[in-house]
């Protein structure tokens, strides 16, 4: 007879012995503000190298939203007749290029962060999302350099920012508690679903024109605006943009409530996703 009697072996441990791993928020956002060097650290090192030996240098920051600010121009303006209630079509197309350029730029490279950034995971502790968070500061200083080119286009327009301009920083703090709650999810369900990298070009690519970047927000039915404002919360803040920096009005308060809801749960939720899921990043990406 065995000594270890099988039929006295559970078929699971015991659930004193089974390993779980709890969130702690205070403390995750103690080392994540730690670790705030590493993340500007990473931003740098990536901005050194994608512009590195480059002829135009940061100057390519500005050539996708003119690109885009361009070919709009053409399919909206010229063949769509997009109305624009008295707004040149070129501020009109770039205001709303830029939130989503900052949006789409850090959620395709943020996204992809983890993955890229594997082999340092076993190397040293530190805080995993400081990876996605320093892919959004890249795009972020990409975004300013790009808004430079928006100062040149009210000059040339002979148009001037309205004085309900100082409702961006709000509208700012939406857009980026949106991006970063994205970012977050995306970087952490690609480590573990790879069909996620090819499908996110796709994704973004659909986006552009699901959200109203080169038309305006009033074209989707008054009925459906709400609803669209939860599922999309860069659609909302590009509109407002519009309206307070482009016509001098205040922001449309109900689908900007919604919108500024759906960034905090995806703001609060993509991070405990991220935390989560982080313990098997190592092992598999």
């Amino acid at each position: 007879m065995s000594v270890f009697d099988r039929e006295s072996v559970p078929a699971t441990p015991p659930r004193e012995l089974r390993f779980r791993w709890r969130v702690r928020p205070r403390q995750s956002l103690r080392e994540l503000w730690a670790a705030r060097a590493l993340i500007r650290t990473l931003a740098e090192r990536d901005l050194r190298v994608r512009y590195k030996q480059a002829v135009l240098g940061v100057a390519w920051s500005l050539l996708s939203p003119l690109g885009l600010m361009l070919a709009f121009t053409l399919l909206f303006e010229r063949a769509g007749h997009v109305g624009t209630a008295g707004i040149p079509y070129p501020l009109f197309s770039y205001v709303g290029l830029l939130p989503w350029t900052f949006f789409s730029s850090s959620v395709t490279t943020g996204g992809q962060s983890i993955v890229a950034e594997k082999s340092l995971l076993n190397k040293v502790f530190f805080p995993r999302e400081t990876f996605p968070l320093g892919q959004i500061a890249v795009a972020t200083v990409d975004t300013l350099m790009a808004t430079t080119a928006l100062a040149v286009l009210f000059v040339l327009e002979g148009y001037a920012p309205r004085a309900t301009s100082y409702w961006v920083p709000l509208l700012l703090v939406v857009l980026i508690a949106a991006t970063i709650g994205a970012t977050l999810i995306v970087s952490a369900l690609l480590v573990f679903f790879r069909d996620l990298r090819l499908a996110l070009p796709l994704v973004m690519q659909f986006g552009l024109f699901a959200t109203p970047v080169g038309y305006a927000f009033s074209v989707i039915p008054k009925q459906f605006q709400l609803p669209y404002s939860f599922l999309d919360p860069v659609g909302p803040v590009i509109d407002d943009l519009r309206r307070t920096v482009l016509l001098g009005k205040n922001p449309a308060w109900g689908p900007f409530g919604v919108a500024a809801v759906s960034a905090a749960l995806l703001l609060f939720g993509g991070y405990a996703l991220f935390k989560r899921m982080e313990i098997g990043f190592a092992d598999i990406a």
